[in-house]
Formats: structure tokens, sequence, C-alpha cells
């Protein structure tokens, strides 16, 4: 198996070089020679050989030419031979989720400026089985002999374009003379160089058209609507208009389409996939995977990334383990070439996991499942002001058949009082007694409303489903409470991304090409994944079969088995829900080691902030300790405005924004004498600070005054919150993730109204103080073709380059066609260019190319409702936060004056750091702290400024630009 690689380490493979390829994978990289317009992008419009639909002819011969051996590019085998060039094809299979065309979009550009051929596979197994034909593949239909591609050949053109291709014409290479005819084309044209050595180098974008013409239907909702069928029976007249684009094409019959970087352009922030997926029973069969071989085949595909569930990248590994005996049957009925056979004897397979169930073991998140979240959370935060309004009881269906992760998170993000889940059901056989003495004891204490939420697979300990209307009459009959049923359905599927959901499968996209370059035929297939903030790859099959192996523990009963193939993430929300909704004592600690224990906010507001609070603050009834809430931070604490908060009073925080303690960026140093006599006066035997850099100085401070006063001798912990992310050490802060999504959400609505006006140029400025973090992720949330950053700042030979870049990329749109752009620019990246100064040299220097805007976000990034990441997020670190304040405090400890002064290791910050969550000291975060800058030294994202510009199509132009004659 191969080792995992951390995003910094993806990112350094594949963004910032994203031209790498291994010494010994050059010459099976060596790209073909597509005409005049060369190789670098695909360059299938530039020469008739390389026509869609139409096969490779493989290894012609061709002569050495300078410049263009193995450090040059282009090159030849010993043999005097030219290798093919790589085909990469991208397909969506099972149930849909958003951010698959996240998904699709960062295949599709990263392969082409990688130098490869991409396309795409429409309704996803069944597509590649069709092929180009109109012929249908029923289910459990005999096999039907493969028809060939019949799909619109387009026409060559020797002018180097970024534009759409002129109106594709109905040819058929019908013979092997025009297919020799176009090879020798081809191999008469002198290739431009492509270099797979240099790290730096990204293939010219320039080298072939931006567009091969089917971006816009596939956008549109194009389908296989047929004309006939609807003449017949009387419609032909309501859809005629919609038949063809302006240009006379059409997706009809067409189910393997190239696709050039403008044809994906605008998917980041669709839901569902615009490619489609449908269930193909004829897959399953021996014989519609040779029907599917052999259309890859046909293409000149070896390269296929799948993103679906673990059905589809079952078989997806399937047909890749089928392979070698497919080609032998298919060149053995003479379906393909001696040639061919050779050329395809490897097919190289990569999964990205699609479900919004987040179902799939080995990976902390599929793509789609935080879109559900939010769609969830929305829903029962809305339902929850109607309930206690009416002081009523809701039970709410999600789904998730064999998984709980969407009913446990939407319960601790919105603050539900009961969860059934498949993997743990309720302790006792009789679970209605346990929910409804949890439900009573909550309106007890004085709650108006009882949210419960049902997972669609939720069962009880011998396997009876547990239904949302059993629960209901449960609820009526035994409580007498006014009680409704939800059920949210597919409103869970859809709407458009969040912001992780964009940014995940983004980089995955990359990471999968990356892996298809890299396979080789002794390696697996590999399933890319994340685990916390790592890009992961492991053994697709092994991925399966741990998934399968939880639904068979679930069977068996093994509860314990299928909680222990679960990441430890989802044991530790399960942990935090129960200790947030439990009211019993039969927890509670001894009496002498109940601490009384400080809860803070430091800094800026940030959403999670009150999430947290409202974690710790449950963790405390739940162990005995006391909640002591010091409000107004340090300066609330001077003027002893601190009192303890009660299990009820904190029931809705989770839901809340900003700070319900208030906070302020006043340290402890302002007078840490009167502190120090603070924490004396309140007994304080813990301390948790939640807040951004401030805190952690705060925290640091405090360590470094233990010796002078004795009061700071207790454990003290820095939980990270600011929409910065820049406090040192830690990948992810509280509230970073809502300020993105705020980020999406308004660059989403500014982006329609410059694609609106179809040649204007935003500059929109975010907060973020000397951490680039906001900007750098937003950009690639939102497709923004430029970036700025205070870590790499702004220069004039910086905008001289941006401007060209614009300029040339406006230039190269379809005249009327052109695209609304974004640029992000964090706050503080220059002193010299402010925002109103940058909008005013690009408007200047865009002329009758493009205008420009400029729109400032500014703290509508710290957001307002949480998003479902920060809450649920915020309860997890929490809940290690205390249980960290827990093992190390002693209770009565401000009273203790003979002890021993506290150990460095308690005065820690948590942290999390790629795969683990861990615990630093003082002086760790210190060592990587830049603390005139108010930043880490060194961050995990550094390099994906790089990587949103290569997304964004300027690295491409710049390359192309200073490429060689």
């Amino acid at each position: 198996m191969l080792s995992s690689k951390t995003v910094e380490s993806t990112l350094q493979d594949v963004a910032s070089h994203p031209g790498h390829v291994a010494d010994q994978q050059l010459e099976a990289m060596t790209p073909l020679v597509d005409g005049a317009a060369g190789p670098g992008a695909g360059g299938a419009g530039a020469g008739a050989k390389d026509l869609e639909g139409v096969p490779d002819t493989v290894d012609a011969p061709v002569e050495t030419l300078p410049g263009t051996n193995a450090a040059g590019g282009a090159s030849t085998s010993a043999s005097g031979l030219r290798k093919r060039q790589k085909k990469i094809a991208v397909l969506t299979s099972g149930g849909d989720s958003a951010g698959m065309n996240a998904a699709v979009r960062a295949v599709v550009r990263q392969s082409i400026a990688r130098g490869c051929q991409a396309f795409i596979i429409r309704e996803g197994w069944e597509g590649l089985v069709r092929g180009n034909s109109t012929e249908i593949t029923p289910a459990a239909t005999p096999f039907r002999s493969p028809s060939g591609p019949h799909s619109p050949s387009l026409e060559a053109t020797k002018s180097v374009s970024f534009s759409s291709l002129p109106p594709t014409q109905q040819l058929k290479l019908e013979s092997a003379a025009a297919a020799a005819d176009a090879e020798e084309h081809e191999a008469n044209t002198v290739p431009h160089a492509v270099n797979y050595t240099d790290p730096n180098w990204i293939a010219p974008l320039s080298d072939a058209p931006l567009s091969f013409g089917y971006g816009e239907l596939l956008k549109d909702g194009a389908g296989e609507g047929d004309i006939d069928e609807l003449a017949a029976h009387g419609g032909a007249g309501l859809v005629m208009a919609d038949q063809k684009d302006q240009a006379g094409r059409s997706l009809k019959g067409k189910y393997i389409v190239r696709v050039g970087w403008d044809d994906v352009r605008g998917w980041l922030g669709e839901g569902g996939t615009l490619i489609g997926s449908s269930r193909c029973p004829s897959f399953r069969t021996r014989e519609g995977r040779l029907q599917a071989a052999n259309n890859l085949i046909d293409f000149g595909i070896d390269c296929l990334a799948v993103c679906g569930g673990d059905g589809s990248l079952t078989g997806a590994d399937k047909l890749r383990g089928e392979w070698p005996g497919l080609v032998q049957e298919l060149h053995n009925d003479g379906k393909i070439s001696d040639q061919q056979a050779e050329a395809y004897r490897h097919l190289n397979i990569v999964g990205l996991v699609g479900s919004i169930d987040n179902d799939m073991s080995m990976t902390d998140l599929t793509i789609g499942a935080l879109t559900a979240l939010h769609r969830i959370c929305e829903a029962i935060d809305s339902i929850s002001s109607t309930a206690s309004s009416h002081s009523r009881a809701f039970v709410i269906e999600v789904m998730g058949r064999h998984c709980g992760w969407l009913a446990l998170l939407a319960g601790i993000a919105t603050g539900a009082d009961f969860v059934f889940i498949p993997e743990s059901p309720p302790k006792t056989e009789d679970w209605e007694s346990e929910m409804c003495d949890l439900l009573k004891s909550h309106r007890l204490v004085g709650k108006r409303k009882s949210i419960v939420i049902v997972a669609e697979g939720a069962l009880d300990r011998n396997l009876k489903p547990i239904k949302p209307d059993y629960v209901k009459k449960i609820l009526v009959d035994r409580l007498g409470l006014d009680t409704r049923v939800t059920t949210l359905g597919h409103t869970q599927r859809g709407g458009k991304p969040c912001a992780f959901d964009r940014i995940l499968p983004t980089l995955q996209g990359v990471q999968a090409v990356q892996a298809l370059l890299d396979a080789t035929p002794e390696t697996p297939s590999y399933m890319i994944g994340i685990v916390e903030n790592k890009i992961t790859q492991v053994p697709l099959l092994e991925a399966v079969a741990q998934t399968q192996a939880v639904a068979e523990a679930i069977e068996s009963k093994h509860f314990d088995k299928a909680m222990s193939y679960r990441d430890s993430e989802f044991r530790e929300m399960l942990q935090a829900f129960q200790i947030s909704s439990s009211l019993t004592a039969h927890d509670h600690v001894p009496e002498n080691k109940r601490l009384r224990i400080g809860i803070i906010h430091v800094g800026a507001p940030a959403g999670g902030m009150n999430a947290a609070t409202r974690q710790a603050v449950r963790f405390c009834h739940n162990r005995g300790h006391t909640p002591l809430a010091i409000y107004n931070g340090f300066e609330g604490l001077l003027d002893d405005n601190v009192s303890e908060l009660s299990w009820l009073r904190v029931d809705t925080w989770t839901t809340r924004g900003g700070s319900e303690l208030g906070t302020n960026r006043v340290l402890p140093s302002t007078d840490i004498g009167q502190v120090a006599a603070a924490f004396q006066r309140h007994g304080l035997d813990a301390l948790l600070v939640i807040g951004g850099f401030e805190a952690f100085h705060s925290v640091l401070t405090l360590e470094q005054n233990r010796s002078n006063y004795p009061s700071f001798n207790i454990p003290m912990i820095h939980l990270p919150a600011t929409i910065s992310n820049n406090v040192p050490l830690t990948d992810f802060s509280l509230g970073s993730d809502t300020s993105l999504n705020a980020l999406v959400d308004a660059c989403d609505a500014i982006k329609q109204s410059a694609s609106a006006s179809r040649n204007r140029v935003f500059v929109v400025e975010t907060q973020g103080g000397m951490s680039g973090y906001i900007a750098t992720l937003g950009a690639l949330a939102v497709g923004a073709v430029l970036v700025y950053t205070p870590e790499e700042g702004i220069s004039l030979k910086l905008l001289q380059e941006d401007v060209e870049f614009l300029r040339e990329r406006y230039e190269l749109d379809v005249k009327g066609k052109s695209e609304g752009r974004l640029v992000i620019k964090s706050e503080k990246s220059s002193t010299i260019y402010n925002t109103e100064t940058l909008t005013k040299i690009l408007k200047e220097e865009g002329k009758d190319l493009f205008d420009a805007r400029s729109a400032s976000l500014g703290h509508t990034l710290q957001g307002g409702v949480p998003s479902p990441l920060d809450r649920t997020r915020a309860a997890r670190l929490a809940l290690r936060c205390m249980q960290f304040l827990e093992e190390h405090g002693t209770p009565h400890a401000q009273t203790s004056r003979g002890k021993r002064a506290a150990s460095p290791s308690t005065a820690t910050m948590i942290a999390i750091r790629g795969s683990k969550i861990v615990y630093a000291t003082m002086d760790d975060v210190l060592k990587d702290t830049d603390m005139k800058l108010r930043r880490g030294k060194d961050v995990w994202w550094g390099d994906i400024k790089r990587l949103a510009e290569v997304m964004g199509g300027r690295t491409g132009l710049i390359a192309s630009s200073k490429a060689p004659n």
C-alpha cells in the first residue's frame, strides 16, 4: 500500500509541481503529436487525427526532433515509435451528491494541465456500456455486438485558440485509409515541447481549444429527448428548440465526450452531477463489462476516475480485475487490433467516494456528506423555533441506511435530545422507556421542545427497525407530547455544495489524476480519502470490504465491532452527544475530585465559540464539576463578571454565532497581578480559553508567569477559534469553516452578477489579518482566477503578469460568451496596492476587453449561524479539552498554598495536526509562531494558492507565454 500523503505533500506533488512525473513513467506518458497546436492540453482540435470518437493509432514511427527528447517532452522510444498520449475519463455513478461536479471539474482540468486528454462519461456505467450509440442497453438483456462510436468528429483547425471550435460536422472515419491519413497528418507535424521532467512545468493551455462545445448543454441539463418519439405523440413542437445548441451540437447518443477547459466552467457551485448518474444492471454482467471495455479501447482511454459509492467503486475494481481477459476476448473476436490489444493491456482506475451518508470506511468524509448535513441542519434549525413556540416534540427522519453519521452529527449540531443510529442502538431492550425518561428529564428542567432524530436504517438491539411514526406514538401515549413527524427525504441531496464540498473534491480530484499517472499494473486500484486533514490513498477493495463489514457486524448484532470500524471522530462524536444530552448523576466523579472550571472567550468572535462552550458546560454537569462563565474576556474577569452556567442556559447556544459570553482582545498582561487575584477569588481549578491568536497569547502569558503567581499553577488549555485560521501549529480553528461558507455565498452572488455582465472582473476583499487562509481556500472554493495573500504579497511585476493573463484570457473567450471572473484579495496582502488601487489598475488595463469592480466583505465573513462543521468540531474538541482539564486538575487548587509548580505540559493548546488531535505545549506552539505577523511559520495550505491558479487557468497561460518557440 502506498503511504498516505498529507494535504501539504499532496499539494507539493500536484499543485506546486503539476508537470512532474517520475522518470520511469516518462516514456509511457509521452504524448502523440496533435497537429500544429501540439499536445500540451490535449490538442484534439488541432489535428485531424485525434478526433473525438476516433481511436488512436498506436506507435506511429516518427523521427526524433530537436529539443523533444526525454528532457524536452515529446520524445520517441528507442525503437523510434511514438508513445500515445494519456487519456483520462471521469464518470459519476450511484446516488448523486453535492460536490460531484467539483470532482469532475478537478479531474478534467488537472488532466489537461498535466498534458492529458480529458473525457467525461455521461450516465455513469450505463453510458460507458452504451458508448456513443443511440442503442439502449436495457437491464439484463443479451450482449449486443458493439456498433462503434458514432459521435461527430471535430473539424481540424490550425489556429491556436481557446475559443469554441467551429460547428462539428457529422463525419465518420469508416475506413482504415481515413485513419491512416489522419495518422500521417499528425506524424508530419512539429510538436510543441512538453517537459514532463521539469517539476515546475505546466502544459500550455493554448495548445488546444478550451471547449469542445458540450459544456453548456451539460450544464443546462440537456438529455436524451427522443424527437421522433415525441413527434409520434404530438409533442415535438414543445422540445424542438432545445434539440441542439446554436452551433448544431446535441448530446443525443453521445455518452463518451471529449471535454476541454471551459466545458466545466461554472460547475463548482452546481449540486448533483451534471454528467448524470444511473443504475446499470447490464454492467453487472460480464457481457456488459465487455462492451464497456470495447468502448474504452475505441476511445483510447485506459485511465478512469470513478466518483460514486461502494457499489460503484466495487464495479470499477471488478472491471480492472477482468480487464486482461476482456481485452483478450475482444482481440480474439476481431473487435480490436493487435496494436490496440498490446497498447491497452492494463486499465488504471481510481475511486472518489461520493455519498451523502458518509458511509465509506477509511475516510472521514465522503463527497456530498457535509452538504447533506447543511441541508439537515437548516431544516432542523427552522423546525426548532416552531417546536419551542408550541412546546412540541418533532421526530425527524434523515438518510443513512447503514450509517448513522448524518443523524449523529445533526443531533450534535442542532442540540437534539435523542438520536437513533444503526451502529449503536439504544442500550436497553426497553428503549421506549429509555427515550421517554431522558426527554422527561429535559422537560422537568424547563426545556420547551423535544427533537428526536431517526436514521432511516435505525434498529433496536434485536434488529427490529425503529420507525418515526412509532416513535411519535410512544411520545404521544407515554408523555402526552404534541408530536409531529418530518421526513426530510431527498432535500438532503439537493442544493449547492457547501465550501468544503468544493474544496475537498478539488483536492481529491487533483490527487486522483496523480494516482492514475503513477499507477502501474502492480499497484492496486486506490480510493482517495481524507483523514482529519490528510489526503490519503488506500486500496479501494480494502475500504469497500471494511465498509461492508460494518453492515455485516450490525446484522450479527456485534455493535461494538461495527463501531470499531468507524473512525475515531465518529466514536468521539457519539460520546460528545451522549454527554451533552444526559442529565443523570451516575457519571459524576467523587466530590473530592470535582473542579471549578473557568470558561473565557478571548479575541474576535468566531462561529463555534458558543457550541464549544455548550459542550464544556454539559460536560461539567455530566461529571459534577462547576462551570464558571467569565463574561467579556479578561476585562470581565477583572470586574468579577463571573457566574455559573446552568444546563438549560446553554441549550440553544450551538446554533448561535458570535460569542454569548462576550469577547475582546484584552490580554491578561494588562494587569497580570489583578488577574492572578481574580483566579484566587473565584477559586479556579482549571481554565478553558476559547479564541484566536490573542487566546494563545493569553495562555502563553499565564504560563510564563506561573513562577510569580502561584494561582496560575492550574491546568489551562486553549481551544483555537478564529475565522483567520492563523493560530500556529493547528490546521483548523473554529469559525474558519463558517467564514469560508460566508465567502462562498457572497462570491456566488457576486460571480452571478459578473457573469451576467459577461466581461466583468470583481476584486473581492476578504478578512484574515496577516494570514491568507480565507483568501486562498476561498479562491479554490469559488473558482477565482487570481488570489493575493499577505504571505506572498503583491509586486508590480506580478500585477503586470496578472493583467496580461486577464487580457489574453478575455481575448480567447468566445465573443459574447465571456465568463465573469473573480479575484480574491486578502485585506493585508499589500499596503500599497490596496483593493481600490488594484481595481482601478485592472479597469484601466482591461480597456475594451473587461471591466473591473470591487467588493469588500468585511465582518460579514464572521457569518451568522455557524456551519455544521464548526458546530460539531467544537463539540468534539471541547470534549477533549475538558477531559484534559479533568485529568490534570486538582480541587481547591487556589487554597493549596504548598503545592508544587505545575508542569509546562499542563498549559497547552489542542491542535488538529494532519490525522491526529494533539495537545501542544506553549513552547511547542511558540517555536512555530511568528509573533510579529501573528501567524504560524509553516502552514499546510501554502501551496493551495498555486493550485487555485492552476485550476483557474492562469498558470497554463503564463506557461504558454513563457514556453520556448
